[in-house]
Parts: structure tokens; sequence; C-alpha cells
């Protein structure tokens, strides 16, 4: 097994709460955060459920310590408040000590931004501006600001659904090749209506709470949310004696290129993807203790993931589960919210409940896990399959 990249720190802020322990009770307790959309005035509101961080975007500002007019677009306030947590549980106090870099990932950015302009631009010529929070990489830069990192790699991976998961294995190979000591990788989306309404286009969004690998699923519930972690060399482990959360121990990307949206039916990109994170692990798919899925209970998705499990476990298909019906689908966030939830499943030896599952998929003997269990888990593989056919997966362990 090759050695993992040691995760020292995570911070999180999504629907089921505004910090990793929130997160955690939210899991536990089996407490979706999914409900009718209250804080963005759209035709929509009353047809989709979503789910919803609690605070505003002025309270946000206010937890930054920021003024009013600072031009930070939503999705930047909830990454610099996710990556902050991550910084403090990581007992960082100094991020210029070693070669320190962040690697955030949105598909989103700042469109909530440019939304405010909208129809102003369609009905007068002279309101025309440059809105420089919409770009995906404003975000990124607003987070370092946030961070003090201004001085080493800053980057905004886009790959969709999978933009966190990529951005956590580009974190990973940059501390395994030696190019940085440290690196905070992870995701921030936040809802806008551009989204609902791209989404809604596409007929994947549910009027009810998603029921991933449900034969009766409708659709996804979408949702904001940011998460980030911090990743350390062994080198800064041990010179520092940092407490080690879990480990990056395998990630693998490929792209079935099957279609703009859609995943390939069979799973394709998603078992090219699994085989591949388990060859860097060094593990066999027996290795594996539990699955956090992708699952995001679209008729597709759920059958292509499906697939793709069988393909790569056959008939030991370990212990499963999607956790977005408790925060809805969080886009280029997903991976790295599913990453820390991976972590804190290591951790306590807990798999989670897949919620609001009743009956099985026609096309195969696949049952999530529906009830919170007990178990002891030394690995957990994280899919994050994105539009465009781009699949990543994650492998977490307990030791390196």
């Amino acid at each position: 097994m090759s050695k993992g990249v040691a995760i020292t720190g995570m911070g999180i802020i999504s629907a089921i709460g505004n910090n990793v322990a929130e997160n955690y009770r939210s899991l536990l307790e089996g407490r979706t955060g999914i409900s009718q959309i209250s804080k963005i005035d759209t035709l929509h509101k009353d047809s989709i459920m979503v789910g919803e961080i609690e605070f505003n975007n002025g309270q946000l500002e206010e937890k930054l310590g920021l003024s009013p007019n600072n031009n930070y677009s939503r999705t930047a306030l909830l990454g610099a408040v996710a990556a902050k947590e991550a910084i403090a549980n990581a007992k960082i106090t100094d991020i210029k000590a070693y070669r320190t870099g962040l690697i955030s990932s949105t598909s989103v950015g700042g469109m909530d931004m440019t939304e405010k302009y909208y129809y102003d631009y369609l009905e007068s010529g002279d309101n025309r501006r440059y809105i420089e929070g919409h770009h995906a990489g404003d975000s990124t830069e607003k987070i370092a600001e946030q961070l003090g990192i201004d001085q080493s790699l800053v980057t905004t991976i886009s790959t969709a659904c999978s933009s966190a998961a990529n951005a956590i294995m580009f974190g990973a190979r940059l501390i395994k090749t030696g190019q940085l000591d440290r690196v905070i990788v992870g995701g921030a989306d936040c809802l806008s209506k551009f989204t609902i309404n791209g989404f809604k286009t596409l007929m994947i969004l549910s009027d009810t709470y998603s029921t991933p690998f449900d034969e009766n699923r409708k659709g996804l519930n979408l949702g904001e949310a940011a998460a980030y972690l911090v990743l350390e060399s062994e080198m800064l482990v041990k010179k520092e004696n940092k407490k080690v959360l879990g480990y990056v121990a395998g990630y693998g990307n490929a792209n079935d290129a099957f279609h703009q949206t859609a995943s390939s039916e069979n799973g394709d990109g998603a078992t090219l993807s699994m085989e591949k994170a388990l060859a860097v692990a060094g593990l066999k798919p027996k290795d594996v203790d539990y699955i956090n899925a992708h699952g995001t209970a679209t008729g597709n998705n759920d059958l292509s993931e499906g697939r793709a499990i069988i393909r790569v476990f056959g008939e030991e298909v370990p212990e499963f589960s999607s956790t977005k019906a408790y925060t809805g689908h969080t886009l280029a966030a997903a991976g790295a919210i599913e990453a820390v939830y991976a972590i804190l499943s290591l951790q306590n030896n807990i798999i989670y409940p897949n919620l609001n599952f009743k009956t099985p998929m026609k096309e195969f003997a696949l049952t999530p896990e529906t009830t919170l269990k007990e178990k002891v888990l030394n690995t957990v593989l994280s899919n994050s399959l994105g539009f465009g056919g781009n699949c990543s997966t994650l492998i977490f362990s307990k030791n390196p």
C-alpha cells in the first residue's frame, strides 16, 4: 500500500450544520437539511426542495469580520468560513511557515452577484458593468486572502460535481511529489437562480425529499455548502507533532466521454476511477469497508453508479450509502463535503443511513444502508461523478 497523505484539519458549512461538530451531530440524528426555498426569490420556490444554509450573507460577513461593501460572492463567503475552520482545526498559527497552497473548486462561482444586475442589463445598455466577483477564480482568491496565502500556489478547479474530489487529488499529488508541504483543498458553491433554472431545464430536480438508489427516485435536491481539508506532508507532521485525522490513501480520475450531462449507463467512468484509486492505494476491492456513494437520486446517476459498483466489487459489495439526502447535491463542493463525512466515519466507526430509501431498483440487487450502523472501519471509498463524464474516486484510511 502506498503511503497516504495526512489530513490534519477539516472545516465545513452546509444545510445540516455550520461546522464539523454540527454536521456530524445531524448525520447521527438522521436530520435532513432539505426544505422549501426561503432565501431566493425564484419562480420555482414552491415546486422544488433544496438544502439552504441558515446564515444570510450579512451574518457570514460578520463571522469573517468584513465590511458591508466587500465584493464577496456568497460562494466566497461560505468557502472562507469553512477554510478558516479547517486551518483552526489543524492548529496552524503561521500559514507562511511552510510551503502552503490552496486548491479550491466551484461551479457556481459568483453567479449570485451577476444575477443582481441581470434585469438592469436587459433593460438598459447603460447598466453594463464588469462584475469582479463573477468568475470562478475570484472566490478562490478571496479565500486565499482570508487565509493569508499570497505567495504560493493558489488555483481553481471546475470539473462540475467532481471538482472538490479533483482538488483533493491534486493537493495529495503535490505533497507526494514534494512540490508543497501543506495544501488546503476543497470547494464551495452557493445556490443561485442560474443553478436552479439550469437543473430545472434538465428535468432532474425533485419536488420532494430525494431518495438515492430507490426505484421510485424522482431527482435530486440542490444544496449549497463549502468544505476544506488541510493536507500535510509526512515531514511537517513529524516536525510539528501534528494530530492526524486520517489519510488520503488513493485517488483516481477518468472520463467516459459519454454525454454532456449523463453518465454511461454501464458506469464506465466510475468503474475506471474506482479501479485507479484502488491501484494508487495498493488495495483490493475487499479491503474497502464502506462506500460513500455519489448517489444523487437521479435516474441516470444511480443506475450508472450502481452498475459500476457491481463491476468493481462483484458479489462482495461493502455497505454503501449516499449522504446527499441530508445536504442536497452541493455540486462542486460535494467531494469535499463527503470527504469530511468519510473521515468522520473512520474516526467514529460509523456508517450513515441512506435516508428515504424504500424500494430497491429493479436493475440490480443493491440495497444501501438504511440505519445508522457501527462497524470497525479502516478504509472508506468516496465517489464524485460529474457532468461531462468526469468521474473521481477518493479512498481515505486510518493508517498511512
